[in-house]
């Protein structure tokens, strides 16, 4: 004999409840970081810092070219190559050392954005430069937009150019990764956590 209708009805509901809530979630989240980002960029037009995304070489000497045409932002580097050598780059293309600031927090791309959106609002860095490599944009924009966007903070991509083949190829990131990282933003809004914890790469001391 089967369970009574009622009894059926009340063991679904906390997976309704559950999926009805998720989906209020998304909406809410949806919607009110567009809003936000809106307010930022009318509020705050212009880029106030540059911050780049480590990962290669190249990105850290297009920041420099990039930012001898604005030297009055500082500079924000998140986790790239050895900071001596970095230090030595933007010497080299004589920019002030105080300009610079080298973070090695991060293990990877949620990272980047969830070990220095605290700092950013501490020092009233609300619209900055976000500078990766062309094919690491997408990705990095749809987690900018949870990390970043949800805190007030608005960004302008500004992809870095890569040489070309056979020297330097990189093929365009999977959606999955986008996904998946953009599921870890969503996380880290909710939890504080980002399952970085789950990545087996070790933070990297700055020196």
């Amino acid at each position: 004999m089967g369970k009574p209708l009622g009894l059926l009805n009340l063991s679904h509901r906390p997976r309704q409840f559950l999926c009805l809530s998720s989906l209020v979630f998304v909406l809410v989240l949806g919607s009110a970081i567009p809003l936000r980002l809106a307010i930022t960029h009318h509020q705050t037009p212009l880029p106030q810092a540059i911050f780049v995304l480590g990962g290669g070489k190249e990105r850290e000497l297009f920041a420099a070219q990039f930012a001898q045409t604005h030297r009055n932002l500082p500079i924000w580097i998140s986790s790239g190559i050895r900071p001596s050598q970095t230090r030595a780059m933007f010497q080299a293309a004589k920019l002030a050392p105080t300009q610079l600031h080298i973070d090695c927090q991060a293990i990877d791309t949620v990272t980047n954005f969830t070990t220095l959106v605290a700092e950013f609002k501490r020092q009233n860095l609300y619209h900055l430069y976000l500078v990766t490599a062309a094919f690491h944009m997408p990705r990095a924009t749809a987690i900018a937009t949870i990390v970043l966007g949800s805190q007030g903070i608005a960004f302008t991509p500004i992809a870095a150019p890569i040489p070309p083949p056979p020297s330097t190829h990189h093929p365009p990131e999977s959606w999955i990764r986008t996904l998946r990282d953009s599921g870890r933003g969503i996380l880290w809004l909710v939890t504080g956590h980002s399952g970085a914890r789950f990545n087996s790469r070790k933070v990297v001391p700055c020196t």
